[in-house]
């Protein structure tokens, strides 16, 4: 606990720090298999990228989400302590962070408040998909806020934080709907051992940008991608990734795009959300979702940007956006080229007639 009092700048006084304790610390194992219930089966909540998650109730009747993380490497136990005492700091309203952690034997769990509406994924295709308690407004609220969570991991963050794992399961949901962003941060809490992208491309299911794939790289970049994706889940309901048969699968830009050729939103939107969407609104989303998972990173908008497009209300803005070339139907241009070639042959054709009729 000595690392965790002077990280956080407690002085000698005792009525001062009594008043600054922070809300983490440390657990211990024999404290979280009381909580879980020895990490019973039927206390887990879920399975991500970096281990399992279980819902924990404490002493006090506080629950808990505990994740147990996968096998840990030969690395210093400080390293670890250091790494989470530095999740812990980072604060924002739209963040699940850290509030403790246990580290005994080859054990690695971290622990968070638990949030009573689950996660994203629970809402769209999960266990309380059919009561379609996500609506428009709802889901523009989780669209903004969850990309200021991100905007701050990038811009504002000490250090500047890549999540590196950006995708519905990792937005979790509190009382009041609102998104708090979880995982953050684990690349340096459970780095990949393979160093190469055959593993995340396997694990892939559709969030994970191509570079990432390729170099087992992440990035801000990787990251932006990863929100696109899930931009566009939030307003389809549908997953990232679709089987079209056996050997086939269709990510969801590839089924979004043509659509938006068209002006389709209609066919986009989940038809969970009946009409009560608001056009333009649902316009803006898809736009924003499809420029931030375009495949070329360079082209990609930053996190702070994808936030101002989205809080953004004005018409010009709109216009921009829609003007976009990336919402050009590139077949299109072809056809019409082709048209007006045709009239143009056409025009030559008749003005040649006309032209021997008189000469004649």
């Amino acid at each position: 606990m000595q690392l965790f009092n002077s990280c956080c700048g407690k002085g000698f006084d005792g009525k001062k720090k009594e008043k600054e304790e922070p809300s983490w610390r440390v657990f211990s194992l024999k404290e979280l298999h009381a909580a879980t219930n020895s990490f019973n089966y039927d206390n887990k909540l879920g399975e991500g990228r970096f281990g399992s998650v279980y819902w924990g109730q404490l002493w006090d009747g506080s629950q808990i989400a505990v994740k147990r993380l996968k096998a840990w490497s030969n690395r210093e136990e400080i390293d670890f302590a250091v790494e989470v005492e530095i999740l812990a700091r980072i604060r924002h309203k739209n963040l699940l962070s850290v509030r403790g952690y246990c580290a005994e034997g080859q054990e690695r769990l971290l622990v968070y408040e638990y949030m009573p509406n689950l996660s994203l994924v629970s809402h769209l295709y999960g266990q309380h998909s059919a009561e379609c308690l996500l609506d428009w407004t709802k889901r523009m609220k989780i669209a903004i806020s969850s990309a200021q969570a991100i905007a701050y991991l990038h811009n504002h963050a000490t250090p500047h934080i890549v999540h590196g794992d950006v995708r519905a399961s990792n937005v979790l949901l509190d009382s009041e709907f609102e998104a708090r962003v979880t995982d953050f941060g684990y690349g340096k809490l459970m780095p990949d051992d393979t160093g190469d992208g055959a593993t995340r491309a396997k694990s892939n299911n559709g969030y994970i940008s191509p570079e990432c794939v390729a170099s087992g790289k992440e990035s801000e970049t990787s990251d932006v991608y990863s929100f696109g994706i899930l931009l566009l889940v939030l307003v389809s309901g549908k997953r990232p990734l679709e089987r079209l048969n056996p050997t086939t699968t269709r990510g969801i830009t590839e089924w979004g795009l043509p659509l938006v050729y068209e002006r389709k939103f209609g066919e986009i939107v989940d038809k969970r959300l009946s009409e009560e969407h608001v056009e333009e609104k649902l316009k803006k989303v898809v736009f924003v979702g499809l420029m931030c998972a375009q495949t070329d990173p360079e082209k990609r908008p930053t996190m702070s940007e994808v936030v101002e497009m989205l809080v953004n209300e004005s018409k010009e803005k709109m216009s921009e956006l829609e003007a976009n070339p990336l919402f050009k139907n590139p077949y299109s241009s072809n056809e019409n080229n082709r048209e007006q070639v045709a009239e143009e042959s056409s025009d030559v054709i008749s003005k040649e007639k006309d032209n021997q009729q008189q000469q004649e």
